[in-house]
């Protein structure tokens, strides 16, 4: 075991000063020394290295420990938990890496670990985003193949950030076949008008969406295309999220919802998903909410809703409510020049609504600012003040 280490150790001499491998060299004195290799290989107690070197739990440690009853010294653990100290990952990180992946401290540093590293950081990755790579790939970061898969998706999502955001949510993007799986829905999405910031953006709201198979993304396709929206629409890619693994019978089923709730007939429903496909993906509470707000206080016209269902996207509490009452309270008080809808109001920044529709009345309505801001706390009070 000593010569082992020895090798381990001169081959990683030979790295650049430059490459995340290079603290190994300092740190394997300090994890020798912290876990001295016994003499006696037997003696080696696994349970009590996990505990007491790696960080876990006592119940983390008896459950890993069953995946490394072969371990008969801690010479790879040691050099293993150099190079994840040497990637940035804090003793937590690298306890939390070992908990999900115990096998990753029987990995060859030189053998394994050190050439997909090398081809990381030849993608221009840094010794702390390998690191994350490292927490989220769990076992696939071991595979070789992790590079190449890399290498495709990084220029795809447009930066490394976009691409872990999608690994926290689907974990099994780096084991999908590249060319069997990922490249072909991409290449059909690209056909149907998708640019790639577009399949980016797609991907990390659906998932599933790269990783299914292509019958079933042309499926997605086909459905969104019954709806309204076609292929090479603008509005495509919220159609696709909107209706991504969603049956013939839900859509169906939510499209009835949605007639009884808004009393749209079904052109009128038609209308609403085309512009707003995501309406599909909003609770039946939300949408009843909604409904009684707009339709039954506020009073409009259910036809007015279908072409303008964006409205339905934004907050009752946090926005329509609130500047529903800002509006009612100053035409009830003769403070407007000119009468804005609800839309063009509800529509409008906070910052230009406060511009054009608070700030001008301070004189007039010195509290209507304040509640103004109780209200989109969902705290709306009875009246408006008026002085």
């Amino acid at each position: 075991m000593l010569r082992l280490r020895e090798c381990v150790v001169s081959r990683l001499l030979s790295w650049p000063s430059t490459s995340p491998i290079c603290s190994l060299r300092r740190l394997l004195s300090t994890t020798a020394s912290a876990a001295p290799i016994s003499p006696n290989p037997s003696s080696f107690a696994v349970e009590e290295y996990l505990v007491a070197t790696c960080g876990l739990t006592q119940p983390q440690a008896v459950k890993a420990s069953k995946k490394l009853s072969h371990l008969k010294s801690p010479a790879k653990p040691n050099a293993v938990l150099a190079l994840l100290a040497g990637l940035g990952l804090s003793g937590a990180d690298a306890a939390a890496v070992v908990a999900k992946d115990p096998r990753l401290l029987c990995a060859k540093v030189d053998k394994t670990l050190a050439p997909v590293i090398a081809g990381l950081t030849g993608l221009g990755l840094s010794s702390p985003e390998i690191g994350q790579l490292v927490s989220l790939a769990r076992t696939r970061f071991r595979c070789r193949p992790v590079v190449p898969r890399l290498q495709y998706y990084l220029p795809l999502f447009g930066s490394f950030d976009n691409f872990l955001r999608l690994l926290k949510r689907e974990s099994n993007l780096l084991s999908i076949d590249l060319d069997k799986v990922v490249k072909p829905n991409v290449v059909f999405l690209r056909e149907c008008g998708l640019g790639d910031c577009d399949i980016a953006k797609l991907s990390i709201r659906v998932p599933r969406m790269l990783i299914t198979n292509l019958e079933r993304v042309r499926a997605m396709v086909a459905r969104a295309e019954t709806l309204g929206v076609p292929r090479r629409s603008g509005m495509l890619k919220e159609a696709l999220q909107a209706v991504a693994f969603l049956s013939e019978e839900k859509i169906a089923a939510k499209l009835d919802y949605l007639k009884n709730t808004f009393r749209w007939s079904d052109a009128e429903a038609c209308i609403a998903v085309r512009k707003y496909p995501c309406v599909l993906k909003k609770s039946k509470e939300s949408l009843k909410r909604k409904s009684e707000f707009l339709v039954s206080e506020v009073g409009l016209e259910p036809v007015s809703i279908a072409h303008r269902p964006v409205v339905l996207s934004l907050s009752l509490e946090g926005r329509l409510r609130p500047r529903y009452y800002v509006i009612k309270f100053l035409k009830e008080n003769g403070l407007l020049d000119r009468d804005p809808s609800l839309y063009s109001a509800v529509n409008m920044t906070e910052k230009v609504f406060m511009k054009k529709l608070i700030s001008p009345h301070k004189e007039a309505a010195p509290h209507l600012a304040e509640d103004y801001a109780t209200a989109c706390k969902g705290e709306v009070p009875t009246n408006f003040r008026f002085m």
